[in-house]
Order: structure tokens, then sequence, then C-alpha cells
């Protein structure tokens, strides 16, 4: 048994397991919130009361929010058993 100093200098920690999410529902719903807000943005800039930079920040996340779902798709997909876990997809095979 290792003396009480020795652990407390050299924890031994083990990671926990990475959460099961998919990614592109994730920023599916981030992307929504932005078009939320972008519409609002829209109204309040044509109202005269906001800055017509304040609707290019929610268009500019609405833009990436598009990039990161084709992103997710194109770069992983859900496991089979049905728990929203995303999986690294298939190696491509070259036809030689």
């Amino acid at each position: 048994m290792p003396p009480l100093v020795d652990t407390l200098m050299h924890p031994r920690r083990t990671p926990p397991p990475p959460i099961d999410v998919d990614l592109a529902r994730v920023m599916g719903t981030g992307t929504a919130l932005w078009g939320a807000a972008l519409v609002v943005m829209g109204v309040l800039w044509l109202l005269d009361v906001a800055p017509l930079r304040w609707f290019a920040v929610c268009a500019s996340g609405v833009v990436l929010g598009l990039v990161g779902i084709l992103w997710a798709r194109r770069n992983g997909r859900l496991s089979p058993d049905g728990t929203g876990a995303m999986i690294a997809p298939a190696p491509h095979r070259d036809a030689a």
C-alpha cells in the first residue's frame, strides 16, 4: 500500500466515459435559436432600435450552424442501437 503523501501527490483518476450525443440535433437546436434571434434582430433593425451589426452576428450564427449540421451529418452517424450516439463513419474503400 503506497503512503498517503504519495497517493495525494500522484492520484490515479480514470476519466468518465464520453456522453453519447447526436451532434447534428444539438447543432440544429442552436441554429434554430440563432434563427429566432435573427428574426427578432431583423425586426428591431427595421424599427431602427438595433444596429445592423447585431443582425449580421445572428446571420453568421445561422450560417455557421448550418455548416456544423452538414459536418456532423457527413462525419458521423447514429448508432443502430437507438441511443442517439454518434459513431465514426465507415472507412472508404478504394476501388482499385
